[in-house]
């Protein structure tokens, strides 16, 4: 008999209809040679402290830092995950093949390698890895199913990383308690950490900005606002020119037009897709993640959590079945179906695929979707159907006047879509991620020579201080270790480099706010006094560094490569840590934080850098 154990028990009901297993049973299908039962999501946890060492149950100092001579599992302490496991136990020890039909991801790997392990099955072991949940993709993995081994270095490196997580996040959560909490606890995660940082540091840019003022000179000519580019420290200055060129005649000197294209957006990652869900629908990133599972489940859209843009090239004869099985998109994907497909390599890339290719419709056409689930397969859709149209071609526009004895020029800019291109997918809407660096009005017709008469005017203006974080702008910053990049090719080089994983970055924003570290003004993120306190408290840099978090990210995603050795990953940690209790425990201020118990009222603190003595 063959088992398939699957993460949830709907992807458990979908195989075991396409392998023909329709008898059902308490917690499993069966037949035509197969079992299909199923996990909870997760059925197995690393111990707790206590389950290694009874003295560490009570939080002391003096326990710290603690390291397990090995890590262990245990089932979760839950009742319906108990009976699961006991059913899944028994099917594995009477198999005669298990086949892993985990999420096809870290996470999912380690999910099911530790059910396997705690049931101590011996049988062969396969793996089923597919990127949609389609009848046809199921069936497909089936006919292609791999050796386990295959995806050992991706169980290490999901084993690194909880390993990594449950050290940094007993020891320094405990540290940090103990040491400045009068009870409550402080949460410390290698993750949260540095996010948080990020976000208490661009607060104290915003705290500690002194504006500037300046003044700037335009005018206005045939209903068309021209500037003056230079900026002027006074007031004064900026009137003495203005009077050099009041009651003057203005007389266009320079016509310069130039002809641009603007090639479609990349597909959808799962980060640019929250980031697009914040910006356009202001959903949050785990709501955006949700509700992209749910599509996932209902076989609308392939695998979610995924940092890949690209398609393999393999995906290329594929795609005109899926235009046309869009559904509410239908008439748009169809216009693109008239000719060959456009093949680009900002679209199909195999080397540019790891694990799973960009998040696409899979050409199940759309049905019994409530309003936001709607919203969503229109964005995934249009964002699929755009990469095939021809580039938007336009024509950009500058124009220079000068007044007449006067050497200073104004200039007015604007663009013309001279082709919409893959702009008609939108409409009118402006959807594109690219910017071409001209503005948007049309301008009317001028002619070098032609003059006539103006408005003049000064303006005083101030420098503004950066902008608070978004979730949008904090996942692209989480994305690029810190580091705010518009341009698609230097992100998706700095994506090793990045804090955190996709699948991940969302539930750490959720946990900054269940630990009362930051909430929401409006679609800013605003750090609480809490927040703000444990990040200037935090005199280990390494421990709130985004760099450093994202080297770590490297590590782990090389041990998936097969190109370092877990065992060092978790070693380096466990210097660091020794090297921070350390310091942690020398600290003789006696600082205490106070623990925020819900969102501020009042005026937020401002950071403020703790010196070392």
């Amino acid at each position: 008999m063959k088992v398939c154990i699957t993460e949830k028990p709907s992807v458990a009901r979908d195989i075991a209809r396409i392998l023909g297993a329709s008898k059902s049973h308490e917690g499993y299908f069966e037949g035509n040679g197969y079992q299909v039962t199923w996990a909870l999501g997760h059925l197995c946890c690393l111990k707790a402290p206590d389950d290694y060492n009874a003295a560490w149950k009570a939080w002391k100092m003096e326990s710290l830092p603690m390291f397990p001579e090995r890590f262990s599992i245990k089932l979760i302490d839950n009742a319906a995950a108990k009976k699961q496991f006991k059913i899944v136990k028994s099917l594995f020890l009477k198999a005669d093949c298990i086949i892993n039909c985990g999420d096809a991801g870290q996470e999912g790997e380690l999910i099911q390698r530790w059910i396997l392990q705690m049931s101590n099955a011996k049988c062969p072991v396969q793996r089923l890895w597919i990127s949609s949940l389609t009848d046809e993709a199921i069936k497909e993995g089936f006919r292609n199913l791999k050796p386990q081994r295959d995806y050992d270095n991706l169980y290490l490196a999901g084993l690194a990383r909880a390993c990594g997580d449950w050290l940094l996040g007993m020891n320094a959560t405990r540290l940090f308690s103990l040491k400045y909490s009068n009870s409550q606890v402080l949460s410390i995660g290698r993750v949260q950490t540095p996010t948080l940082a990020l976000i208490v540091q661009r607060q104290d840019e915003i705290d500690n900005f002194k504006p500037e003022k300046f003044f700037v000179l335009s005018t206005t000519y045939r209903d068309v606002s021209f500037k003056c580019d230079k900026k002027f420290p006074s007031r004064e200055e900026c009137e003495k020119a203005l009077l050099s060129v009041k009651g003057r005649a203005f007389r266009i000197n320079d016509i310069e037009r130039k002809d641009g294209t603007e090639q479609p957006p990349q597909l959808y990652d799962l980060t640019s897709l929250q980031v697009d869900c914040n910006n356009k629908l202001g959903w949050s990133a785990e709501y955006t993640l949700n509700t992209l599972q749910t599509l996932y489940e209902k076989k609308l859209t392939s695998y979610p959590r995924v940092d890949s843009r690209y398609l393999p090239d393999d995906m290329y004869p594929k795609c005109e079945s899926i235009l046309r099985g869009i559904g509410n998109v239908k008439p748009i994907s169809t216009a693109v179906l008239s000719g060959p497909l456009r093949k680009s390599k900002r679209v199909f890339d195999s080397s540019k695929v790891t694990d799973h290719h960009a998040i696409i419709p899979t050409g199940v056409a759309p049905r019994d979707l409530n309003l936001q689930q709607a919203k969503l397969y229109d964005l995934v859709a249009r964002r699929f159907i755009c990469v095939f149209f021809p580039n938007c071609s336009f024509q950009s526009t500058k124009v220079t006047g000068f007044t007449d004895n006067s050497t200073l020029p104004f200039v007015a800019s604007g663009k013309t879509i001279v082709n919409p291109g893959w702009r008609a997918v939108y409409g009118k809407e402006d959807e594109g991620e690219q910017k071409d660096g001209t503005d948007n009005a049309v301008l009317p017709v001028f002619k070098v020579g032609e003059y006539g008469s103006h408005s003049p005017k000064c303006e005083e203006k101030t420098t503004q201080p950066p902008k608070p974080y978004t979730e949008a702008t904090l996942l692209r910053a989480m994305e690029t270790a810190g580091k705010l990049i518009e341009n698609d090719a230097i992100r998706d080089a700095m994506k090793e480099n990045g804090i955190g994983r996709p699948s991940s970055r969302a539930a750490i924003i959720e946990t900054l706010f269940k630990r009362n570290y930051i909430f929401r003004e409006k679609k800013n993120l605003v750090p609480t006094p809490t927040g703000i306190d444990l990040i200037a408290t935090i005199k280990f840099e390494l421990l709130k560094s985004c760099e450093l978090t994202g080297i770590w990210e490297k590590k782990l995603r090389d041990i998936e490569k097969g190109k370092f050795d877990s065992r060092n990953f978790i070693a380096e940690l466990k210097d660091m840590l020794r090297s921070l209790v350390k310091e942690v425990k020398g600290d003789a201020s006696g600082h205490r934080i106070m623990v925020s118990a819900s969102n501020p009222s009042k005026p937020r603190a401002k950071y403020t850098k703790r010196k070392r003595k």
